[in-house]
């Protein structure tokens, strides 16, 4: 038999095995989800807050600080992270690194939402690597242990770049649901580490994931119960024997429903429960129509509604024929799951998406009513994947490798579509207009509407659509609460009394009204009337911190210091980290004599917010009044290094050089503060009275 001749070269440098070539495959298709997703999202990063943002990020005291850590966990009950302690962690580091800088809030969100997609790759690559054997299709090269990669590159790049996950993406407080989702993915990844290898290292890691997914969100409820399926349909083949092999892991996967528990006894409160804004079957009959809209929008996106309405439609016959197709798809799901066929077949596998999809959207479109919103394409985050499984599977099948092409064009579509969506998320204004347009009886758009015209200069277009909102649902008390708080910012506070009162008529537990109504008592001097609201926006919510700062300053000006003095204790307790308030308590410790406490309130102050312009102003202005002119001197310079054009800070340095002797530099600080403001009087009679004293110390 002749001899084949090898070249030293080929020896010194042999072919790459198959399982080289499928890591590279990997780490490209990694990087193809990460390139693609950071390209359709790169316009997000401007999006301001919105909506429930100013709750959960601007309005929450407790993310401004990381120690003590567990203050840092638990949000006031008005945030949307109230009751998520990984989220509302999330957020106090995010205000650790950068303040309210929302760039940085959106790249968290952004690089969460990546994870999520990598992950997805990895549990539908190992699935069809393992498990499920995509049928040959004619024309195709011999299968390798490249190809799963192919088909699963499809399904997480078509997912990640799908329009529908702006909402989870570029809606900030929305972290909630996309934070979930990574560890709802890493939860079942981790598993079928664990089913591969039967490591107890995988295990462990999966319970750890769901217990964080707990700590992000109610809904990762379902992903126990997921996981089993999985198991079931891929590896076990039966329940029985996925519960003989793993019953402990099992045992222990659902040990954080007691924790789940915990957090969703105050749900109810929360606008979410049996029976809450109407009964639950009433609810049931209109998520059929909810989950037919779901599945439309996963297929064709568009329109895309930022918020849908509030409330439960009254039950009618023409509920009927989507409860019929849901019903129907539940049906077939079922059957593809559980008709004898083998583990891993094609029908399990198709079975297995759909029930992800109804599986995980069962806690809010079944019969747990969310009366706030009982739609809203967040909630697709994780069980589109479902969806766009069988879509992507779907098209592998049937036309094999050169499926490439058309899943391609999709996820350039795909991707087109959501840097245009991401566009409305630009400005408040954008996105309420867009809304209002495609949603125009619904009345809270039309107040936040509101809300972003008055923030963009416009208060005579704001105040149409406040009316319009209560005009829209006399019923609603957030309306007419909206309507009297736009009247009293536009200094209008006779007339914001009405609305307020109509808003605790409807809701007499309404703190924001009781609130707002007192601070309109208060303009209109009716101070007695206005205590007495503000004691029972305190009844409601005794942690509300802007009632305690506010009737603090009344409480002062009608000579109350005691009083006054106990409340700005209690705010300050509250918002420690807020340095205009460390300031107003420390002006008004100084006006009692108490200049050294109201110093330490200073110092907290620079120490919080070291840039700022105002603290250092404030604390120069303490300084002087204590003589302690080259203190004061040093904080007034720095408010100048801030801001050079600050005439007030020049004019108050140029005081305290004055007082050390140091005539030179003072006369220059009051000649700037002349050309910078010239017809400023104080700094002339300043600047005549330097140059007499001058002028009397060369007599003498």
């Amino acid at each position: 038999m002749p001899k084949t001749r090898t070249s030293s070269k080929a020896k010194d440098h042999p072919g790459k095995s198959p399982e080289v070539w499928a890591r590279w495959g990997v780490m490209l298709g990694g990087a193809v989800i990460v390139l693609a997703g950071w390209a359709a999202y790169a316009n997000s990063f401007a999006g301001p807050f919105l909506f429930d943002d100013l709750d959960s990020i601007p309005g929450n005291p407790t993310i401004r600080h990381l120690s003590p850590i567990w203050s840092a966990l638990w949000a006031p009950p008005s945030a949307g992270s109230a009751g998520r302690p990984l989220l509302n962690l999330s957020f106090a580091l995010n205000y650790a690194c950068g303040g309210l800088n929302v760039w940085g809030y959106h790249l968290i969100n952004l690089i969460i939402h990546l994870l999520a997609g990598l992950t997805l790759f990895g549990i539908v690559r190992r699935t069809l690597q393992n498990w499920v054997k995509l049928p040959a299709v004619a024309g195709d090269a011999p299968t390798t242990m490249l190809s799963p990669a192919i088909p699963a590159l499809a399904v997480a790049l078509l997912w990640t770049l799908h329009p529908l996950q702006t909402e989870s993406v570029s809606y900030v407080s929305q972290r909630a649901e996309s934070l979930m989702g990574l560890f709802y993915l890493l939860t079942l990844y981790a598993f079928i580490r664990y089913a591969e290898e039967g490591r107890t290292r995988q295990a462990v890691y999966s319970i750890i994931f769901y217990l964080l997914g707990v700590a992000s969100k109610e809904m990762i409820v379902t992903a126990p119960v997921a996981v089993l399926l999985y198991d079931r349909t891929f590896v076990s083949g039966t329940f029985r024997e996925a519960w003989r092999r793993r019953w402990k892991y099992y045992a222990l996967l659902a040990s954080p429903w007691l924790l789940l528990g915990y957090q969703l006894a105050g749900v109810h409160a929360r606008g979410a429960g049996l029976n809450v804004g109407g009964s639950w079957w009433e609810y049931a009959l209109m998520e059929g129509r909810v989950v037919v809209r779901y599945l439309g929008l996963a297929i064709w996106p568009h329109p895309l509604v930022f918020d849908y309405g509030r409330g439960v439609d009254p039950a009618s016959w023409a509920e009927a024929p989507y409860v019929v197709v849901v019903l129907l798809l539940v049906a077939v799901v079922a059957w593809l799951l559980f008709r004898p066929s083998a583990p891993g077949s094609g029908s399990r596998a198709a079975g297995f998406a759909g029930a992800w999809f109804f599986l995980i959207l069962a806690p809010t479109s079944s019969v747990v009513a969310v009366s706030n919103l009982p739609m809203a394409e967040h909630r697709l985050y994780v069980p589109l994947a479902g969806v766009v499984a069988v879509v992507a599977l779907g098209i592998y099948q049937w036309l094999g490798n050169r499926s490439a092409l058309v899943w391609l064009a999709l996820a350039a579509g795909a991707g087109a579509l959501t840097a245009v969506r991401n566009e409305d998320y630009r400005t408040a204004l954008r996105m309420w207009t867009v809304t209002a347009e495609q949603q125009p009886e619904n009345a809270r758009v039309q107040t936040n509407l509101g809300d972003a015209l008055e923030a963009a200069g416009q208060p005579a277009e704001a105040e149409k659509h406040f009316a319009k909102a209560v005009a829209l649902r006399p019923d609603y008390p957030e309306g007419h609460f909206n309507q009297g708080n736009f009247l009293l910012r536009q200094n209008r506070a006779e007339e914001a009394v009405e609305p307020c009162e109509a808003a605790l008529r409807l809701k007499p537990d309404y703190a924001q009204a009781h609130y707002v109504l007192g601070v309109g008592l208060l303009h209109l001097g009716r101070e007695a009337a206005a205590f007495e609201q503000f004691a029972a926006a305190l009844r409601v919510q005794p942690d509300y911190v802007d009632v305690h700062h506010t009737l603090a300053g009344a409480l002062a000006m009608s000579g109350r210091m005691d009083e006054a003095l106990a409340h700005y204790e209690i705010a300050l307790r509250l918002q420690p980290g807020e340095p205009f308030l460390q300031i107003e308590v420390a002006n008004f410790l100084s006006h009692m004599g108490r200049s050294g406490e109201a110093m330490a309130h200073y110092q907290a102050a620079e120490r919080i917010d070291p840039g700022s312009l105002p603290v250092h102003f404030a604390i120069g202005n303490a300084l002087f009044e204590l003589r302690k002119f080259q203190e004061a001197a040093d904080q007034y310079a720095a408010a100048v290094r801030i801001s050079p054009d600050f005439a007030d800070a020049r004019n108050n340095l140029g005081n305290c050089l004055a007082e050390m002797g140091r005539f030179d530099e003072a006369q220059a600080q009051y000649e700037a503060v002349l050309q910078l403001r010239p017809g400023d009087d104080q700094a002339r009679s300043n600047l005549a009275q330097l140059q007499a004293s001058r002028a009397e110390n060369t007599r003498h």
